[in-house]
């Protein structure tokens, strides 16, 4: 297959599976106790590849070492987001502003250059995403609840931007993309389920956990699919490139 077109197929395959992994979260209710779930989803679905994926290299490691971080304030900018506002408020803030910022991150970090005509599209895209989340006329909701709710959403679309081009240098430093790919997923539950753990207690956790299983797992299935298909798109392709297609 055509690489260009083959890394199209995995952005628009991860950008389907994205929206279905946020939309079973925020159906969990607790976003938290859904989030944590599905992470620890993802990683016991992706644990059997250790023993067929290449270890990483040293190199690889220190990469997981920022990246992981990276994600888990991802995590936790995205469970605020969503906590104060609806999902089709900041999902277009969230994810229609990642791309540009990945695209400006990916520039200064990586080199990766677009052309004049790319950034003016990849604006207009990024741009048109974000209307969505104007204030309607007759809004009515608390304001003050709805712009923490966007600055929320802003923190959510520029930790995705650090954490994207940290992962393509992470997919295409190690002797495999699945290096990468398959620890990133078998480390990523520990950030956010240390979070829950502290913040709710050993009651609250089980009954959170307990209370949003099933959509977590299906969040934690979504969510394996979709950013494997990215990462993996990564390793072929600009990076700006499959975010734009992704978010």
């Amino acid at each position: 297959m055509n690489p260009a077109l083959f890394a199209f197929a995995l952005g628009l395959g991860s950008a389907v599976t994205l929206a279905g992994a946020n939309t079973f979260v925020k159906a969990a209710k607790d976003i938290l106790g859904g989030r944590a779930v599905m992470a620890f989803t993802s990683a016991i679905l992706m644990l059997p590849f250790v023993f067929v994926a290449p270890l990483p290299n040293q190199q690889t490691w220190l990469i997981l070492g920022l990246s992981l971080p990276a994600h888990w304030l991802y995590q936790t900018a995205l469970v605020r987001a969503l906590s104060r506002g609806d999902l089709s408020l900041v999902f277009p803030v969230m994810r229609g502003s990642a791309p540009l910022l990945t695209a400006i991150a990916a520039s200064l970090v990586l080199g990766e250059h677009l052309s004049p005509f790319a950034i003016a599209g990849l604006t207009v895209a990024s741009l048109a995403t974000v209307v969505f989340a104007l204030p309607e006329k007759n809004f009515g909701g608390s304001r003050k609840v709805r712009n923490s709710a966007l600055l929320w959403a802003m923190a959510t679309g520029a930790c995705v931007a650090i954490y994207n081009v940290i992962d393509a240098q992470g997919v295409r430093a190690g002797p495999s993309q699945w290096s990468f790919i398959v620890w990133l997923f078998v480390l990523d539950w520990i950030g956010i389920n240390v979070i829950t753990y502290v913040t709710r207690g050993h009651r609250q956790f089980v009954a959170a956990a307990r209370a949003a299983l099933w959509p977590g797992i299906g969040a934690g299935i979504c969510s394996l699919v979709s950013f494997s298909m990215a990462l993996y798109g990564f390793s072929i392709a600009p990076v700006a490139y499959i975010s734009a297609m992704r978010e």
